[in-house]
């Protein structure tokens, strides 16, 4: 039975049980913050566990793309060494959210692995938690499992959602191989064997723990299971390991030819089989390789697969020739990964031809360090370096010192090492309360589409710690919760709106922000004068003329966007965005700065949408009639079934889904102006555009910024240009001159210092200070000074008392550094005046920042070199 069969036949089962089938979310949370990637399928469903997130069905299945590579779940290493560890894996999951409890979940699965797929039922092994009798019962009375292949076990049958929150025991299924595969059942001191594999987890979310550790019952006990496609698939195709199954077949041969290594059993082979799948469904995801966050779990993932690639002898760029074969095997179960396809290849492209620069770039920094390096053993400090922050891997490194016959500090690279997890550990964001939230009854009904200002009544008051509050008083800060509101809530990159609650008696309550937590708006802010208390009636007013300015940047946002795919290409994909009465920022994904013909491409054609003052339609519909009409989803974002779709421009410039405030006539931005365009991360660009009143009064000062200048220059705006471009011409031919002076000042001095070398053993050693050189110009002095003395040594050096900064260099003649090298000479100096520096033998150069024991410094050369020359 193929991967896709199994993975078919799960889906068909349970939608004929009433499941609801839900496509695979992105491998990017988008409703956990404390997770770098979807790591188990009941990821997306984690805030309909915690009845954050009502959906429209009680039951569902699906086969979730899961990436376990980085913070707390990371099976990176253990990748192509062994049977079952990927980086990149399906999860088949079927789940209850308050529906069927453990006898269904029991049934199912055993029904499933039994009749469907027609496991022998004496090859299964099932375990529950020490404390679950009940599950014990189903499983031996109803279901017919023999005890003697049940297993009762503690910490390994317990899931919990974090400290606090939903948790609950939980059941496994195993498969077992058979006796002549070494291993003993679940919980036998053999576990460790591969005879029995786990294949199914049920999960049994039947309590909530308070921060105490009291679990109180939930009144909706939930069912989150989930079964490994590979694994299973292995099981069904009669192989023990999963790189033999279907799925990866295809993969390692398409590997062997690229890097020309035949043996498709080779781990290198497998590292790179299975890594192309996490690296090719992350960039599909809107992953870009960087050096922070998922992106440089991504950028590792690449550079690992590399390396493996040229451990067995590929030459140039490989990887990303890869992408073709894996479009093969899952590009029909996965439509994003097609559509994705050519932008994974270029992504991919880049990467390789950017780390074979960082090899080339480490190799020198290497060579460098192994110049420099006093005794036999390559510091634990600097091999960490060269991995950390040049991406140099570190068993090339131990190849090439064992080449030199130099021994690498690994210990103390290991020690590195963990104090940077250490550091990761403490900095990440794992182990969130997610019981520390507010819970409110009802929610707030939000107006703010059709109107400004409503009447409303205060269902709760907070302070600024969350707690609540009967009564808040005049000059108090708080936040007022209500059961209707027009003040929009920060989402979507729009920030929350501003203005007043009106108070029955004649107070006011400023609203600074308006945030959502659940399906509450929150406004925040200050109570200026009067009594507030829950129960009041108020009149919320937004501030017009701010949701006014924020609607037209918003608005642009939504052009510009479609505008960007059209000038750079379909690659395209929002990064992130912020929207505010003063300006728009948004994110996206691209590999090079634009060009100003492509900036201006795209403020043309924002600026003709807005000219052609087309009407903005607003249409509720389901998620599935809104992807046929063609709407593109933003940035990372959850939508529940039914979704709000915004076509703004003549001719439906640009269809996508948003639950922001918008102008009604795309003439209503007024005009559209882009102020900069930079770089944030690697393919990671950002833009920054200013609309309506915001972009004339930006206009407005630009032109008084040119009047202003061409008064300085005494010509007209239109005269500025050029005399700004004759300037700059005489201000580059005087340089010019003063660095033929300099020049000159400089051999004339060094002319002058010749005279104040000294023998030492036979050799011409000068040690001197200069002055009125810059340390950019001691090269050049060296060299001449090198010239003539023809055989010698030389040391520069160049105070700045005012920057407190000391400029040292050193200069061995070729003859003389078998005996004498600039670079312990130089760093010799460097040490007495609190710096140090490096290079070649023949020439070096440091700093430091003691500018008055520079002198004592210089003169301690000569018998430091008599000490070399002895």
């Amino acid at each position: 039975m193929k991967s896709a069969e199994i993975r078919q036949a799960f889906l068909s089962y349970f939608e004929e049980r009433g499941h609801t089938v839900v496509p695979s979310s992105s491998l990017v949370p988008g409703n956990d913050p404390t997770l770098l990637f979807t790591n188990a399928g009941m990821v997306p469903f984690k805030d309909v566990f915690l009845g954050r997130d009502p959906r429209p069905y009680v039951r569902a299945v699906s086969s979730q793309r899961c990436v376990r590579a980085g913070g707390k779940h990371n099976d990176l290493d253990n990748v192509g060494y062994t049977a079952r560890h990927h980086t990149f894996f399906e999860m088949l999951g079927n789940f209850s959210f308050g529906d069927y409890f453990k006898r269904d979940a029991i049934r199912f699965a055993w029904e499933f692995l039994t009749e469907t797929l027609g496991l022998p039922k004496e090859k299964l092994w099932v375990t529950v938690h020490v404390s679950d009798d009940e599950a014990e019962a189903i499983w031996k009375n109803e279901i017919g499992v023999d005890p003697a292949r049940f297993s009762k076990l503690d910490e390994d049958n317990f899931w919990q959602m974090g400290d606090t929150g939903p948790c609950g025991p939980s059941s496994e299924i195993f498969f077992d191989h058979g006796p002549e595969v070494w291993g003993g059942p679940p919980g036998s001191p053999e576990e460790d064997g591969d005879r029995y594999i786990e294949i199914w987890n049920l999960v049994f979310m039947q309590f909530d723990r308070d921060a105490e550790g009291t679990m109180h019952p939930l009144p909706k006990p939930s069912i989150d299971t989930g079964m490994g496609l590979e694994r299973i698939a292995a099981v069904m195709q009669g192989v023990h390991s999963n790189y033999e199954i279907d799925l990866f077949q295809n993969l390692l041969e398409s590997a062997a030819r690229h890097t020309g290594h035949a043996d498709t059993g080779s781990p290198s082979l497998r590292v790179i089989a299975d890594h192309i799948r996490s690296c090719a469904f992350l960039i599909a995801d809107g992953v870009l390789p960087s050096n922070e966050g998922r992106g440089y779990v991504l950028r590792r993932i690449i550079r690992r697969a590399i390396r493996h690639g040229h451990k067995l002898g590929a030459k140039g760029s490989f990887f990303h020739r890869l992408v073709g074969a894996l479009d093969v095997e899952m590009g029909d179960a996965f439509p994003e990964l097609r559509e994705a396809r050519h932008q994974i290849e270029r992504v991919l492209l880049k990467e390789e031809e950017q780390f074979a620069r960082t090899l080339e770039h480490g190799m020198g920094l290497l060579e460098e360090a192994l110049a420099g390096l006093d005794g036999e053993v390559l510091p634990g400090e600097t091999v960490f370096k060269l991995y950390d922050t040049y991406g140099f891997p570190f068993d090339l490194t131990a190849d090439v010192c064992r080449e030199r016959g130099v021994t690498l500090d690994a210990a103390g690279f290991e020690r590195e090492l963990e104090a940077q997890r250490e550091r990761a550990r403490a900095a990440s964001q794992f182990g969130a309360d997610y019981g520390a939230t507010l819970e409110l009854e009802g929610e707030t009904d939000f107006t703010g589409y059709e109107r400004l200002t409503d009447r409303a009544t205060v269902t709760a008051l907070l302070d600024g710690a969350g707690n609540e509050l009967a009564t808040l008083g005049a000059e108090r800060k708080g936040v007022a919760v209500l059961d209707r509101t027009p003040f929009y809530a920060e989402s979507g990159g729009q920030v929350g709106d501003t203005g007043y609650l009106h108070l029955e008696g004649g107070g006011r309550f400023l609203v600074e922000d308006t945030q959502k937590q659940g399906g509450h708006h929150l406004h925040r802010g200050v109570l200026l004068e009067g009594e507030l208390a829950v129960g009041d009636e108020v009149r919320p007013e937004v501030d017009a003329s701010l949701r006014a300015a924020t609607v037209r940047n918003h608005s642009a946002t939504h052009l510009m966007h479609k505008a960007l795919r059209l000038v750079l290409g379909d690659h395209v994909q929002q990064k992130g965005s912020l929207v505010t009465p003063e300006r728009l920022r948004f994110d996206f994904s691209h590999f090079e700065a634009m060009t100003p013909e492509q900036l201006a491409e795209v403020e043309r054609l924002v600026n003709e949408q807005v000219l052609a003052n087309a009407p903005t339609r607003i249409e509720q519909m389901t998620l599935d009639e809104a992807k046929a009409k063609g709407a593109a989803a933003l940035f990372e974002a959850k939508y529940a079934d039914s979704v709000r779709v915004l076509t703004i421009g003549a001719d439906d410039f640009s269809i996508e889904l948003c639950g922001g405030t918008h102008v009604a006539r795309s003439g209503d931005i007024g005009c559209f102006h882009i102020v900069s365009e930079t770089g944030i991360a690697a393919g990671v660009r950002r833009i920054e555009a200013i609309t309506g009143d915001g972009a004339l009064a930006y206009f407005r000062e630009q032109e008084a910024r040119l009047m202003r200048i061409g008064e300085r220059l005494k010509a007209k705006p239109e005269q500025v240009e050029e005399r700004v471009e004759s300037l700059v011409e005489r201000n580059r031919s005087l340089e010019k001159e003063l660095e033929r002076l300099k020049a000159k000042l400089a051999s004339a001095a060094g002319s002058d210092m010749l005279a104040e070398a000294r023998e030492v053993n036979g050799v011409k050693v000068l040690a001197t200070r200069l002055e009125g050189v810059s340390g950019k110009e001691l090269r050049g002095v060296l060299d001449q000074l090198k010239n003539k003395l023809g055989s010698g040594i030389v040391v520069l050096g160049v105070g700045d008392e005012s920057a407190g900064k000391v400029s040292l260099i050193a200069g061995v003649t070729g003859d003389l550094t078998d005996k004498v090298k600039a670079g312990e000479l130089v760093n010799h100096v460097a040490a007495q005046v609190g710096g140090k520096g490096g290079g070649r033998p023949d020439m070096a150069q440091a700093g430091g920042s003691d500018v008055a024991a520079l002198p004592a410094a210089l003169a301690s050369v000569s018998a430091w070199v008599e000490s070399r020359l002895s």
